[in-house]
């Protein structure tokens, strides 16, 4: 089983930066792909950003259309912790992040999702 916490949400205006942290624990951590999805008030959960499980060294980071170029998913392995750092945020932004894992490929993994998340961060974009 997979344990994840998020944190590093907050309040920021539009245009700023942001870093989120998830720290994962459990069972076969390295074996897990995992990503960060997002659910904004009235709308389905989506897929922002996945990164391969630890010991897929060739599965690259996968990203959603709408974090191309703003965003970056990265992994420490000696620590167990998945970020995303955002940049340019925009209000549309504003939601509730989770990290999910999974044992399969990065780009699965956002598009099916994983079985195992975790509590969620808030973050809001003012304009």
């Amino acid at each position: 089983q997979l344990r994840l916490v998020e944190s590093g949400g907050a309040l920021v205006q539009a245009g700023g930066s942001l870093r989120l942290t998830c720290s994962v624990s459990g069972r076969s951590v390295e074996h897990y792909a995992i990503g960060w999805f997002r659910q904004a008030p009235g709308k389905e959960r989506e897929a922002v950003s996945c990164i391969g499980a630890k010991v897929a060294i060739a599965d690259s980071a996968y990203y959603k259309d709408s974090a191309k170029g703003r965003f970056t998913i990265s992994r420490d392995n000696a620590n167990n912790t998945v970020y995303l750092q955002m940049k340019g945020l925009k209000p549309e932004g504003t939601a509730v992040y989770y990290c999910e894992g999974g044992p399969r490929r990065a780009s699965e993994l956002c598009i099916v999702g994983g079985g195992y998340w975790g509590q969620g961060t808030q973050v809001t974009v003012s304009s």
